[in-house]
């Protein structure tokens, strides 16, 4: 439990200094600044993966699985690859809820940063019964793995669909049953008084609709990474590091997501490889160098073909 504690104690750390340092001033992030903060979240990640290393090699932390040091190194920065990858539509839907309820690109931040702790908690707590799940029903990966594939092939299949409008969703038409809203911006707050009347403000709706459609996205994320690995620590703090590294990636990556249209199939590809590998998980094992070469390989076709297309 040492490990564990010391894990989540860092990450409140730096997200205490996030808030009250690095951004005490509610101020507009502009590409460079989240470029840089992305390219450190990223390092911070692979730097961790030498960290796990260090743990497994010195049996700091139970080891369920009975996996090498070397193995849990790779599964990490394999599920911290998943988690990335498919992190990629929910910038997309983040951009159209902050857009929807016009807030102001230097309380972007703010509203982020809260639905973060919210992510932490029910990511842990998904994770929590995933792998109760599968280690005490084994037949539940093959639940799992169907359920990826059904979703590749759900985004593979889809047409034109209508286009995502928070304000007619099911949570802000009963957010507005349970408490008065305004329409003005106020601030960086997120409740205000109004004749004797506490009422939220859109930085709140955007923050409880953000929330709520994390927990929809982490349907896929969370089993996606059940697949690679059942170790509850490699899979939350793989999670925990893809889900820090999101916002400084969403305000470097929310103008130019049109560039890169063609990733969705790499998503596709990612989750289909999942979905395969744990229908086959009690018949063959992938290696883990195969899992980890797949999923970048994916990724990387993916941001090619989609620079080479965009300027043709």
């Amino acid at each position: 439990m040492i490990v564990w504690i010391i894990f989540l104690a860092t990450i409140f750390l730096f997200l205490a200094l996030d808030l009250g340092v690095f951004n005490k001033n509610p101020h507009i992030i502009k590409p460079k600044e989240a470029g840089i903060w992305t390219g450190i979240w990223v390092t911070l990640s692979f730097v961790f993966s030498l960290v796990i290393n260090w743990i497994y090699s010195n049996g700091y932390i139970s080891n369920p699985t009975g996996i090498t040091p070397s193995v849990a190194t790779l599964k990490f920065i394999t599920g911290y690859l998943i988690e990335l990858s498919l992190s990629i539509d929910n910038i997309f839907i983040i951009a159209v809820i902050f857009a929807s309820f016009k807030i102001p690109q230097k309380y972007q931040h703010r509203v982020l940063f809260w639905g973060i702790l919210g992510a932490i908690a029910f990511r842990g707590l998904m994770i929590f019964f995933g792998v109760i799940l599968i280690n005490k029903f084994s037949w539940m990966t093959y639940i799992f793995g169907a359920f990826l594939l059904f979703t590749a092939v759900k985004m593979l299949l889809k047409g034109e669909e209508e286009e995502f409008n928070p304000k007619k969703s099911f949570v802000y038409r009963n957010l507005r049953k349970i408490i008065p809203i305004t329409t003005h911006i106020e601030g960086e707050h997120f409740f205000v008084k109004r004749k004797h009347i506490t009422a939220a403000t859109p930085l709140f709706v955007a923050l409880i609709v953000i929330e709520v459609m994390d927990m929809l996205f982490a349907l896929d994320s969370v089993p996606a990474i059940l697949a690679i690995t059942a170790d509850p620590f490699l899979v939350f703090s793989s999670n925990i590091f893809a889900i820090l590294g999101l916002r400084s990636m969403y305000f470097f990556l929310a103008n130019m997501l049109e560039k890169f249209s063609y990733l969705e199939y790499s998503l596709i590809a990612i989750l289909t490889f999942v979905g395969v590998k744990m229908l086959l998980v009690h018949y063959y094992k992938f290696p883990e160098w195969v899992s980890l070469s797949f999923i970048a390989l994916s990724l990387l076709i993916g941001i090619v073909v989609s620079i080479r297309r965009k300027e043709e």
